[in-house]
């Protein structure tokens, strides 16, 4: 992991979310190519800005650094979706994925 990683995760997060780096900037308070600066590699964020960007992306800082969790805002929301559903409904669902996963190996 390098500084280019920080700036790289920001831009992948941002991108799930589809927000610019033009808005985000201007919702932390910041100006309009802060987050460029920090994307292209050219700056870092404060710790404490850091620790509001994570906020913005939804994310903990365990997460964010966490290279097995990249789909992570996808994750999150399959999760609260399934925990949704009765027990039919779950094992229904189990048994469709079971069948994709069957069919793509």
């Amino acid at each position: 992991m390098d500084e280019k990683f920080i700036g790289e995760r920001i831009t992948e997060l941002r991108l799930k979310k589809n927000i610019s780096e033009y808005q985000m900037s201007l919702d932390l308070g910041k100006n309009k190519s802060y987050l460029h600066g920090i994307s292209s590699g050219k700056a870092l964020p404060s710790m404490a800005k850091f620790l509001e960007i994570c906020e913005y992306l939804e994310v903990t800082p365990q997460q964010f650094f966490d290279a097995e969790l990249h789909s992570l805002p996808l994750y999150v929301k399959a999760c609260d979706l399934l925990k949704q559903l009765d027990d039919d409904d779950l094992i229904a669902v189990i048994s469709i994925l079971n069948r994709i996963i069957s069919k793509n190996q």
